[in-house]
Order: structure tokens, then sequence, then C-alpha cells
């Protein structure tokens, strides 16, 4: 009879009956009931009750009785803790003792194994520290199986009390493990340490891994497990040889596991060969001989089942983003199957256009206007993009790809058609005036889109070119009769090709121009749009000159690298390939809970790096970037300090801005009201971006944009012998101002003021005297402010931002301390070249990297984007990855320290991560709070 009679019984009293049967002298009657109890367990009986009785069935010399108790035994320690200590305290003062223990002494190996398993499943706290010692001899076991399970054991005690194991000193037994001469316990030894080492609150690693220490893993690589093999690949992959030579050696060692069966095993291998060859001379014959090795495995890997192939397809994502080469000849193996899920299919896609050229864009075409006719309506919207895509990336087939592309619009299929016209949008952007005769073709099929973006795509082809279109005016009016049933994005497009329009044709257009600005200013309810019509109607108003520049501005031609990883990115999910992040295409920190911030992966530096000198990092080429000393000694303490008059340093002089003349009418007015103060503004002029025209023409950098923290209190009437100081710190036209509220609420009048800043950590200075109206009556109150320059002594404070005051009056001096915020250090000129930013965030090491959680951001990427504008925080580039907006902003300090941020946002997240690198890395807390207190204000 089979064991599935153990199964079937229901009879009522059993839990009596098995327990009396538990404890019966007669063996094969034991073992038959605790058969029964496994099976009840199995099938979700509650036998937690025979708990005691089956436990005391562990002594026993039968290794298949054995086996159900410590399974019994695993189960209810794990899922019933509580229980499981009531159960265990019976016999933990006699666990010297206990069968247990004894099993850890037993001549069989298996039986001494199976107790040392079992012992790490009792997450039990209580009991850890009477299972040191039998986990300590199990360690040195003769057994090699023995020790192998030890291993994983100390992995799963480290889970449960962290602090035993280093004080019993595990970790260093764990180690030792790493020379053991069966390859089973190096391949354990190295997984326990990479489960201890991502649990480690430091994230610090464990081992330092050496030549010696390799040596040892790659000799146990041939000998071990499939998974063995994955945990030493995935030790090797974080481990950077000291020249390349000793890359070489490993890669060569290495290569053979390429042909490998198992997907997890070839994988984990690609990604050490991919990080190895990035160490090497790119143009040297290894290179080239392993990039045509890596091939061949990556192609078997998609004759697997299609779960298989979706992973490994994302995994060759990311390798030809990093390296196209090695696929560049592998065309066809992507081509898509009839019986291929659809995941596969667009995953397969994507891969066609990262790898379409010159060489076989004309296969490609093929198939992708095949796969237009398909009946997945989904695939066929990514295929009728990815011509378009393919138009952008090989520049000599764009004729051919347009003429497909009519093809299909010729079908008069409406999604064909639609996505046909969102992409010919892009082609229009990246080859200007070379294909507008198609116009008038699409502009056939006008009343046939009902897309949000296809409407919009073809509203800004209309604005584009308004010129070559006689009728522009009425196609754009017939979208204007329902335009608050628009989507916001056709509203905001629409919005801008009228005013396009307007601009190329004024004399017939100033009706159609009134009425969308009156629709979008008046009478909608969406902040956006209400925004650029107000900003659209002001620049019309005030200099149409000014607003030519801006709104038929020549535009930068698109490229089709735009759903690109971000470089660093990149980088680092090429050293996480064979794991989830490869799959989501995201970083592990964004989706692994606890995961230690400073954790990030990245790839080496290559060799061969012959940048351009104007790459080179911004940090490296500011020679005069001040050091900030180390505060031994307060030398120029403030009580010797002379309070003198200050050196005087002239502030710069504000540039000033024309406007122009009001085109509409004085349409605006009506709306803004007549006393604005828009027409007699001036305004520093910044920089010659179009933000910084827009806001000089409209008056919206009259005064400081920038963020000014609310005045406290810095000196108190009681400690100021009736002298009261409020005060706080705001950049203006470029200038730190130290901007104080004196009160005098003394009985006597006060007179002859004076100031003067200790040395400091950013060297501010007075730039010019304080000014305070001699005599402050009593009972008075009034507003001052101090000019402060960055060239006096610097003296490193802590914290860093910390300012000692020195002020003087008629009745005696008075010394302060107060905070600087760090974002009046901001300059205006700290906008880098994003070519010049990636190569920066790459020079500067990766423990200059630092993490903050930034909470309670009610913001979308755009308001980030404005508001950290006005704070003089450049945004240099802006990506979307998985619904997930990433920004990539730089600041400069006033004493030429740079600053690099990277933010990622997710819509309807209050949480943003930033992450920022510097070379002075000691700024970080302070712009972290400038951040924290600039987006909360």
């Amino acid at each position: 009879m089979t064991d599935s009679k153990y199964f079937t019984t229901t009879k009522k009293g059993e839990i009596f009956e098995l327990k009396s049967e538990l404890n019966n002298d007669k063996k094969e009657k034991k073992k038959e009931a605790v058969k029964k109890v496994i099976a009840s367990m199995t099938v979700g009986k509650d036998v937690s009750a025979l708990f005691p009785d089956v436990v005391n069935c562990m002594q026993t010399d039968n290794l298949e009785l054995k086996k159900l108790v410590y399974l019994y035994l695993m189960n209810y320690a794990k899922s019933q803790p509580d229980m499981a200590i009531m159960a265990v305290n019976t016999f933990v003062k006699e666990l010297a003792t206990s069968p247990m223990t004894k099993d850890c002494e037993d001549p069989n190996p298996l039986i001494r194994a199976l107790a040392v398993r079992t012992m790490g499943c009792i997450r039990v706290d209580k009991i850890t520290e009477y299972l040191c010692e039998p986990l300590r001899k199990c360690l040195k076991d003769e057994d090699p199986y023995v020790r192998k399970t030890a291993a994983v054991c100390v992995a799963k005690l480290y889970d449960i009390n962290a602090a035993l194991v280093e004080d019993q000193g595990f970790l260093d037994q764990l180690k030792d493990l790493l020379s053991d001469s069966n390859p089973m316990v190096v391949a354990n030894a190295v997984a326990a340490l990479s489960e201890i080492n991502e649990a480690s609150p430091s994230g610090q690693p464990l081992v330092e891994m050496n030549a010696q220490t390799i040596n040892k893993l790659l000799t146990a690589l041939n000998e071990c497990t499939e998974w063995g093999q994955v945990f030493i690949l995935d030790s090797l992959a974080n481990y950077s040889p000291k020249d390349d030579r000793e890359a070489q050696s490993i890669c060569e060692r290495i290569t053979p596991r390429l042909a490998h069966a198992n997907a997890a095993v070839v994988l984990s291998a690609v990604k050490v060969l991919m990080k190895l060859m990035e160490m090497l001379q790119s143009e040297s014959d290894f290179v080239g001989t392993l990039t045509k090795k890596l091939a061949p495995p990556l192609v078997t890997l998609l004759s697997s089942e299609p779960e298989v192939q979706y992973v490994a397809l994302r995994n060759i994502n990311l390798i030809v983003q990093k390296r196209p080469d090695i696929l560049k000849h592998e065309m066809k193996v992507f081509f898509v199957k009839y019986n291929d899920p659809i995941y596969v299919k667009l995953e397969k896609l994507d891969i066609m256009i990262r790898l379409a050229s010159q060489a076989n864009i004309a296969q490609v075409l093929s198939e992708l206007k095949e796969y237009a006719t398909e009946v997945d309506v989904d695939f066929v919207r990514k295929a009728v993009r990815a011509i378009g895509r393919c138009a952008i990336k090989v520049e000599p087939s764009a004729e051919r790809c347009v003429s497909t592309l009519l093809d299909l619009i010729q079908t008069k299929v409406n999604y064909v058609v639609q996505e046909a016209i969102v992409v010919i949008k892009d082609i229009f952007r990246k080859y200007p005036n070379k294909y507008e005769s198609i116009i008038s073709t699409l502009c056939e099929n006008l009343d046939t889109l009902d897309e949000p973006e296809a409407r919009a795509s073809m509203i800004w082809i209309i604005g584009e070119y308004a010129e070559r279109i006689d009728n522009a005016d009425e196609l754009l009016e017939s979208f204007l009769e329902g335009f608050h049933d628009e989507n916001t994005q056709v509203q905001l497009q629409l919005l801008t090709a009228i005013v396009k329009l307007f601009l190329k044709r004024p004399t017939d257009t100033q009706e159609l121009v009134q009425q969308v600005l009156s629709l979008a200013t008046q009478d909608s309810d969406n902040p956006d749009l209400r925004d650029r019509g107000f900003i659209y109607w002001r620049l019309l108003s005030t200099d149409p000159a000014a607003a030519k520049e801006v709104v038929l501005a020549e535009k930068p031609l698109i490229s089709e690298e735009t759903d690109l990883l971000e470089p660093t990115l990149l980088d680092e999910l090429i050293c996480h390939i064979s794991s989830l992040a490869s799959v989501y295409h995201k970083p592990p920190t964004a989706f692994v809970e606890g995961r230690a911030a400073g954790a990030r992966k990245s790839l080496p530096a290559r060799s061969n790096s012959n940048e351009d000198s104007s790459q080179r990092t911004a940090t490296t080429s500011q020679p005069h970037a001040q050091v900030i000393l180390a505060q031994d000694s307060l030398i120029g303490d403030l009580l010797s300090m002379d309070i003198g008059g200050p050196t005087i340093v002239p502030p710069a002089p504000a540039a000033q801005s024309g406007l122009g003349l009001d085109l509409l009418g004085g349409g605006l007015d009506g709306i803004l009201g007549s006393n604005d103060g828009a027409a007699n503004t001036t305004a520093p002029v910044v920089s010659q971006s179009t933000t910084g025209l827009l806001g000089d023409i409209f008056g919206f950098n009259q005064g400081p944009t920038s963020y000014v923290p609310t005045k406290v209190n810095w000196l108190p009437a009681e400690k100021g012998k009736g002298f009261d100081i409020w005060g706080t710190f705001s950049r203006k036209n470029g200038q730190i101002s130290m901007d104080m509220t004196f009160t005098n609420k003394a009985m006597q009048p006060m007179g002859g003021f004076a100031i003067q800043l200790n040395k400091n950590s950013f060297g501010l200075t007075p730039a010019a005297p304080l000014q305070v109206p001699s005599p402050l009556s009593p009972g008075a109150t009034i507003e001052t402010n101090v000019i402060l320059s960055t060239a006096g002594a610097v003296q490193r404070m802590e914290p860093l931002n910390n300012l000692q005051v020195a002020i003087k009056n008629n009745i005696d001096v008075f010394y302060f301390a107060c905070l600087v915020p760090m974002n009046v250090y901001f300059t205006e000129d700290g906008q880098l070249d994003k070519r010049v930013f990636l190569s920066t965030w790459k020079d500067i090491p990766a423990q200059n990297e630092v993490q903050y959680t930034l909470s309670g951001i009610m913001l979308t990427a755009d308001q980030v984007v404005q508001k950290m504008q006005q704070n003089n925080v450049f945004t240099i580039a802006k990506r979307n990855v998985e619904g997930q907006d990433m920004l990539y902003q730089s600041l400069k300090l006033t004493n030429n320290v740079w600053v690099l941020n990277e933010l990622k946002i997710q819509p309807g997240n209050p949480d943003v991560t930033l992450s920022l690198k510097s070379r002075s890395v000691e700024v970080a807390s302070g712009v972290f709070q400038a951040y924290n207190a600039i987006l909360h204000s």
C-alpha cells in the first residue's frame, strides 16, 4: 500500500489516538504515527498539540524517523514560534544532553547534518545560544556534507541574532571555509557570507577579496553544483582585479561557464565578463575574442521556454545597450515567431530596434511591416513606432522608413494611422525641411484621430508648418470647438500651435489667438494650461520679437537614444545581470525594502579612457576650489575681533531688460489687472535661457525668487540688554544678504552699530558696513541688511553652515551664532554640460555618494525642476524609467565645490530619493537640508 493511506483518515478523536501511538514502545508504530502527523500537517490540520510527543520521538536510531521529526519541528518552529518556545523549554535546561545535540555528534554524517540544519530552522532567539557549541563543532566536522550544511546554518543564525554570530567568531570560521578542500563547502561558505553581507547594516564586504581568495574560488568553480557556481560567480563579480593581466586570467577561467546548461550560471558568467571587459583595452584582440564568445550562449537562451526567454531578453536588452557589438550579427534570432507570447514579442521588437543598422535595415523593415498587419493591437502599435525609431536611428534609410509608414497610413486602419502620425512628428523633428511634402496626406486623416497623443502630434505638425498649410487656421479652429473636452496634452499643444500660427501669420489670426488665450486663462481650471496661457499672453503683449525667439526657437534635433537607460543606471544594472533588478530594469534599492543605501554597484572605469579634456570632471577642473579647513581651534575668536569697519567689496551691478509693445491692445491687463508693474520692471539677467528671458519680460525675476527662511530670533532682548535681533539669509542678484530686524526694547537710544563675522567654512565677510540710522529710539523697530562676500578667512565650523557673529552698539558688544541656509551659497553658474555631468559622476568615487529620503514632497517632477531652478540648482536631464521620474541636477557652491544630484520621483509617492555626489562630501548634509527646505516651502 502506498503512502496515500496516511491522507485518508477522517476519524474523530484523532489527536488523542495519535498521541497514544507516538508514545508506543514499538518503533514501527511510532514511525507510522509520525507519518500520520506529517500527513495531517501537510493538508493543513493543526497538530501542534502533539509537539512534545513528536519531539520525544527524536531519541531513535532510525534515520527515516529522525527526518520526519525534524520536518515537523522545523514547520512548527517557523509558523508558531511562541508554541515552539513552550515546547522546547521542556528540554532547554538539558539541551547539552538533548537528542538534537547528541545528533550533532552522531557517527552518521547525515544525522549530524540533519541536526545542524534543524537548529538553523528553529527561529527561537531564547535557545540560539545553546546551539553555538554544536554548530562550532559541525563547522570543523571531518565530513564535508556536515560542514557545508553548517555554513548555511551560520547565515540563518545571523538573521536571528547577528551580535551572537559575531561574538562567537562564526564569521571567522566561515572565512576559513573558503579555503576548504571540498568545492561544495567553499560554495556554501560564499553563499552564507553573501547572505550575511546583504543583511549587514553597514553594507561593507565581510571578506577582503584578494588574488589568493579568488584563486580558491575559481578552483572550486569547476567542481561544485550549478547553484554553488552561481554564488561563486556573484562573489567574483564584486572583485576588481589589480591589473589587465589578472582580469584577463579570470576571464579565461570563467569563459567555460558560458557553455553550462543552467541559464542562471550562463547569465552570472556573462555578468562577470561584462564587468571585467570594462577594465581591458577595448581595442585588444582578447576583448574581440571574448565578444564573439558571448554571442552563442545568449542566443541559446532564446531556445528555452517563453518565461526563460523573457528573462534572457531583458538581460540582453541591457547588454546590447552597453555593448551592441556582441549581438550585431544575430538579428534573425530576434525575429518574432507566430506563437511567441506578447511579452516576448515586445521585448524582441525593442532589441531589434537597438541592433538596427545600415547593414540590416532592409530585413528589419520588411519584418516590421509584416508585424504591422498582425491582429494584436498592442504589438502592431509597437511595430509601427519601431519603424519611426528606425528612421531616426538609421539616417540613410529614413526615406525608406517614411515610405513604409505612408503605405501603412493608406491601409486606413485607425490605430495604425494614429501611431504612424505620432512617429512622423518625431521624424519631422529629426529631419527638418525634408519630408514635409507628406503633410497633405496626414491632414486627410484628421477626422479619424481620436487618441490624445495622435491628435496632439497632428496639431504640432500643423502649428510647426503653418506657413505651408493654406488652411492651417481652419484646421486648428476646428479643434477649438470642443476645447474643454480635449485631453490636457491636446489643449497644451493646441495653445502653442495657435500662438505659432499667429507669430507666422499675425494679420488674419489675431481673433483666433485671443480666443484660445481666453479659453486657456479664463475658462480652464488646469493650472498648467492657465500658466502657459498667461505666459504667452504677457509675452505677446510686451515683446513680439522676444516671443518669436522663444516660441519659434530652433529646436534641438531628437535622437533615437531617448529610450536608453541613463549611463550610471545602466552600469549599475549590468552589475546586477541575472537578478530581478535586470528584469525590472530598476536598481535593487527601488524595490527591496531595507536595502543599504550605500550598496550601489557600478562598473570600473575603463583603462583606456582617452576622453577630451573638456569632458573631465568639473570638480577637478576647478583649481581654485577652497579646502574647508578642519576646526582644530577657533584662532580668530570673536572676543578679540576688531569691530571696526569691514573690508568693502562693491556689489555687482544688476543688468536691465527692455520690454516691447502691447500687441493685443491691452487685452492682458483686463485679466491680470493694470497695476501688475510688468512694464517698468527691471531684473537681473542670470542667463540667456528661455526661462531667464521669460522671467525678465514678465517681471517674474523682480526681487528674490529663491527660498528665504523665516526670520528667527538670533539675539533675544533679555540677552542683548534690550537689543532684540531677528534675522535670516537670502540670495539676491547673485549676492548673499544678511537680513535683520532690530528692535530697541531698552530705555535708552541705541547708535554706533557695527558688525563683524568670525572665520567660517565659506569665508563669509561683510561686503558693506552695517547701515542703521542712529539713534534707534526706545520701542523702535528697523529693517536692515548687510551684503556679504565670500572673500574672508576660511575656518571649518561644526556644523558646516554655522556662523558666529558680533554686533556692537553704544551699549555693548553682543555675540551670537546662527545657521546659514546652504542654498544661499548656490551660485548662478552651476549648470554643467550633459557630457561633463556624466563623466564627473563616474569620476567621483562611489564612497563619495550619499543617499537621503525627502519625505512629504507633494510635487511633480516639473514643479521640482522649477523650484530648484529658482535656487540655482540646474536640471541637466530628465528621464522616465518604468513610470519613475529621474532628475539629474548640478549645483556649484561659492567655494567652487561642485555637487551632482540624482532625484527619483515616483508619481503619487511623497518620498523622493536624493542621491548626491561631491568631491567634498561634507557638504552633503547641508545640501540635503536645503533641498528639504526648498521643496517644502
